[in-house]
This record gives structure tokens, sequence and C-alpha cells, in this order.
């Protein structure tokens, strides 16, 4: 049975992830209205990805006798400057949900819940990849500049680019 302080935090990560899957939509059809298609094609299964870890905690929660609770979501913005600025954001946002994550297992050993604990070491585990993935496009970005055919390029790698990969570039 979950304490009602975990299930709070479980609920408002519930809804990070929503938000998240929202996010990336947002983002990928900004990049699909400039011509980046390989960039829309990443942003669209990365909002995939973030609505299957939303899902995963909406049963976690409801299977240990609590009570999901589906959010109003906030309208994420849909203007961006450039790829790069897309890119930041991403970073920035990924960088958000890791604190947010880490708040959540903090609570979970205050309240000494072992279970959700170690359910909630996926997520830990997930966000070093998708930081690890965002800083290695970022690195990549860098490399492009301003160069249109770099950027071109880039747009074309990007569709083969997942977690995995950025770690094993990374050397992890």
């Amino acid at each position: 049975m979950l304490s009602k302080k975990v299930e709070e935090a479980l609920n408002n990560q519930v809804a990070v992830e929503a938000e998240s899957s929202q996010f990336y939509l947002a983002m990928a059809s900004w990049a699909e209205n400039q011509g980046f298609n390989g960039t829309a094609s990443f942003m669209y299964r990365h909002s995939d990805e973030e609505r299957q870890h939303m899902l995963k905690l909406v049963k976690f929660i409801n299977e240990r006798g609590g009570k999901a609770v589906v959010p109003a979501l906030k309208k994420p913005s849909a203007n961006y400057k450039s790829v790069h600025q897309v890119f930041e954001n991403l970073l920035n946002h990924e960088i958000d949900v890791t604190n947010q994550i880490n708040e959540v297992v903090h609570i979970c050993l205050q309240e000494k819940d072992y279970t959700t604990h170690n359910f909630m070491q996926w997520y830990v585990s997930e966000q070093i990849e998708e930081e690890a993935l965002a800083r290695n496009v970022m690195d990549r970005l860098k490399l492009v500049g301003k160069d249109n055919s770099g950027l071109y390029m880039f747009d074309r790698d990007i569709l083969s680019m997942t977690a995995d990969s950025a770690q094993e570039t990374a050397g992890a």
C-alpha cells in the first residue's frame, strides 16, 4: 500500500511524464513544419516513449492500492527559432525531469517505501540515458554550427539516434 505522500509524488510524476510527451509532440510538429523530418520523427518517437513512461506509473500506482490521477496538461510552447533551440530546450527539460525523479526517490526513502524506490530505479536509469542522448545531440549540433548542409546531414542522421547509440558514442 502506498502512503499518501508517495502516492502524491507518483501522481506528480505522472503529470511530468504526460507533459514531457506533449513537449516532445509540440517540438515534433514544429520540426515537421520546418522541413526537418528526421528531427520530427525523433521527437514523435520520444513523445510516444514519454507517454509509455506515464502509463507505467499509472499502472504501478493502481496496482499498489493507490489512485492514479490523469492530469490536465499545460499547452507546450510550439515556437522555436532553430533546431539548436529545440534541442537546448530538450536537454534542459530532461535535466528538470531528472531532478523531479530524484525527488520522488527521496520521498520513497523518507517513507521507507523500498518497493516504490526499487520501481523508480528504472526511471533513474532511463534519465541517465535521456540526458546522455540530449548531450550527444547537442555536441553534434555544435559541430554543425550554422552550416545548412551540416544541418541537413544532422537531420538525416538523427533518425538512427537512440539512447543506446548515445551511450556507445560516449563510451558508456
